[in-house]
């Protein structure tokens, strides 16, 4: 929980050592840039595309089976992140080399290449997860940077169905030059591995905890290969309905299988816990709510020249900033309530046609739609960093798993666009329904809000135990220094006193028992034995041990007997306070027995001794006469812990006292 812990300032002083590998999570980020902005886009760009369902042929096993096994390769090779970006970055030549001078590359090498994109975004997001324990606020703007690229680079493709970017080819040269730059060093300094990049504890073996999580984006990724057989005929059959109605309505054969993988992922991925997937959670909402905005700027911005690029540019560093900052949380969570107000408006103000903005190409209102959109986005990605890097998850949760979801998401979320039962047959289709986004918006900014604020409650909790283990061992070490210097004084007195006290007659006896007392005592408070747990409980065991004597002897179970410290506390005063009689009335030679008896539901401490004894109306006689003793240290205390004392003596036979208290006593 350290790294939790860590309340760094706006991007702290960075550390020398950290520096290449900002620039290679700089540089992984340029190559996903290229990956999200085809060169060929007859529609949107495949970032904020909804994909469709469909089943495989001919070589399409080649295109799927790929990017699942760069993930499964991606995940275990972690602490190798600069190489994966490096592989990424290469994969990215053909493209690169065909946009910029119309070379040709055969199927098998477009078959390959689909595993840039995932290298791409495992090999970023296992730099962030390596930058945050020594930076958290490096470390989440690198992980929020992994969006916010995504973003830019759908910007950059345009509106495909409206104009082709002939700009791409010169943007693809320059980012795969760049990214190269800032992949290589790091790639140099981490040439032995980076450790840090697994993000556990255990991070130089394999374990349960890492190995899972290769595991679950395994599972995750491979989720599309037994969709992608359930063609729309076997999918008729299942339902019972008519295949040509199920054919008219693609939509629904789309959201049925989205629905399907939103359920399948969010189960595999609850294998990681609560915390990763709630957070995985998060960002597929933020990847779903942000695809009608994009439309919009997009299509409204399409014949504006620089200024949609540098609109998205704006809204990723200003999310990225945020995402970096100690207030991520509720800046994060503000970003996306404005941005859940501007559409909002947008679609107020154009009377429930938000479409208007993109069809009469209304430049402004799209602008700040874009930028506030890309930083809420980027800003909350890049808060749950902090979340997950700790629990090693970030590569797999914000990789694998978020983009599966989104992908369900996007296709289940179609059932809300729709008019008259039916979608638009256009492109603008989501931005007609502008007010689902606006609700995502709200839904996402809440659930951001609520991990900090769950997280904020972990740190709190991990201090406390951090203060008290920090005073316990405070306490143990003191302990262990009054101990050496008391041994060799103070208890060899003691010792010497109890072994020849009785041969000074008089009250030399009384004296040497006095000292055996008194030893015992000593040497149960230097071994701590009843110091409170860290917990808030106490081992009635060690109070009660802590009281015997060469008079008195305690039977105690040899497991602890953790009771609240309040109700131990007040127990062992009561068995104190009997004890106390003994010594008073029951006889100078009597003794004593303390059994303590830990039950299921109930804890039960008798004491007996061998004295004197009494009538049982002395205590009602006694108790008339002002002497409470009895009534309110023993009875009293036992009672309000909930529990009973029974009292037992005769003349000549001695005392039996006897307390049961509940388990889980309340104090009143």
């Amino acid at each position: 929980m350290d790294e939790l812990m860590a309340r760094p300032r706006v991007f702290p002083g960075l550390p020398g050592r950290c520096l290449p590998a900002l620039l290679g999570g700089l540089g992984g980020c340029l190559f996903l840039v290229v990956w999200t902005s085809p060169r060929y886009a007859n529609g949107l760009p495949p970032f904020i595309d909804t994909p469709r369902h469909g089943g495989l042929q001919g070589g399409g096993w080649a295109f799927l089976l790929v990017p699942v096994a760069a993930t499964v390769v991606g995940l275990c090779a972690l602490r190798w992140w600069p190489y994966l970006l490096v592989v990424a970055g290469l994969l990215t030549v053909p493209d690169v080399l065909s946009t910029s001078a119309g070379l040709t590359f055969p199927l098998a090498v477009s078959a390959v290449a689909k595993a840039g994109y995932p290298l791409a975004i495992l090999g970023v997001l296992a730099c962030a997860q390596s930058l945050v324990p020594h930076s958290t606020g490096w470390g989440a703007a690198i992980t929020g940077l992994s969006t916010g690229a995504q973003l830019f680079g759908s910007v950059i493709a345009g509106a495909g169905w409206l104009t082709s970017n002939s700009d791409i080819p010169a943007w693809h040269t320059g980012l795969a030059v760049l990214g190269f730059v800032g992949v290589s060093w790091a790639a140099w300094r981490g040439r032995r591995g980076d450790p840090g990049a697994i993000g556990l504890v255990d991070a130089a073996g394999w374990s349960w905890r890492r190995g899972r999580l290769v595991v679950i984006g395994a599972l995750v990724a491979c989720l599309a290969l037994p969709l992608a057989l359930l063609t729309t005929e076997r999918m008729a059959a299942l339902l019972g309905v008519n295949f040509t109605a199920l054919y008219l309505r693609s939509f629904v054969e789309s959201a049925i299988v989205g629905a399907i993988t939103l359920v399948a992922a969010t189960g595999i991925g609850l294998v990681a816990g609560l915390w990763s997937v709630g957070a995985a959670l998060i960002a597929a909402t933020m990847r779903i709510a942000v695809v009608a905005p994009m439309i919009i700027a997009l299509a409204a911005l399409a014949f504006s020249g620089p200024l949609g690029w540098l609109c998205a540019l704006a809204g990723v560093l200003l999310g990225a900033v945020v995402a970096g900052s100690r207030w991520r949380i509720p800046l994060a969570s503000a970003l996306t309530v404005l941005a859940a107000v501007a559409l909002f408006i947008a679609y107020a103000a154009t009377s429930g046609q938000p479409e208007k903005l993109a069809d009469q190409r209304i430049a402004i209102p799209a602008s700040l739609i874009l930028v506030v959109i890309t930083a809420a986005a980027t800003a909350v990605v890049g808060a749950t960093a902090p979340v997950l890097a700790p629990r090693g998850a970030l590569p797999a949760m914000l990789g694998p798993v978020t983009a599966v979801l989104a992908a369900g998401g996007l296709q289940t979320v179609q059932t809300t666009y729709l008019r008259d039962g039916s979608p638009v047959g256009s492109y603008l289709n989501p931005v007609f329904h502008l007010t689902t986004s606006a609700v995502l918006l709200l839904v996402a900014g809440a659930a951001i809000g609520g991990l900090g604020f769950a997280q904020q409650i972990a740190v709190r909790r991990a201090e406390r135990k951090q203060a008290e283990q920090i005073r316990q061992d405070a306490a143990t070490a003191e302990r262990e220094r009054l101990a050496r210097s008391i041994h060799d004084g103070v208890l060899q007195v003691l010792t010497l006193v109890q072994r020849h006290g009785s041969d000074l007659g008089g009250q030399g006896t009384q004296l040497a028992t006095l000292a055996a007392e008194q030893e015992v005592a000593l040497r149960t408070l230097l071994t701590g034995a009843a110091s409170p747990h860290a917990d808030g409980d106490q081992d009635l065991g060690a109070l009660l041990t802590a009281l015997a004597s060469p008079r008195f002897e305690v039977a105690a179970p040899a497991e602890p007997v953790l009771l609240p410290a309040h109700t131990a506390g007040e127990l062992a005063a009561a068995v104190q306070a009997a004890l106390d009689n003994v010594r008073r009335h029951a006889g100078p030679g009597a003794r004593a027995w303390v059994l303590l008896e830990d039950e299921e539901d109930t804890v039960r401490v008798t004491v007996r001794d061998d004295g004197i004894g009494f009538l049982p109306e002395r205590l009602a006689e006694a108790a008339e006469a002002g002497r409470l003793g009895v009534a309110q240290s023993m009875r009293g205390r036992i009672a309000d812990l909930d529990g009973t004392t029974t009292i037992s003596s005769s003349p000549g036979e001695g005392t039996e006292v006897e307390f049961s208290v509940p388990r889980r006593a309340h104090r009143t």
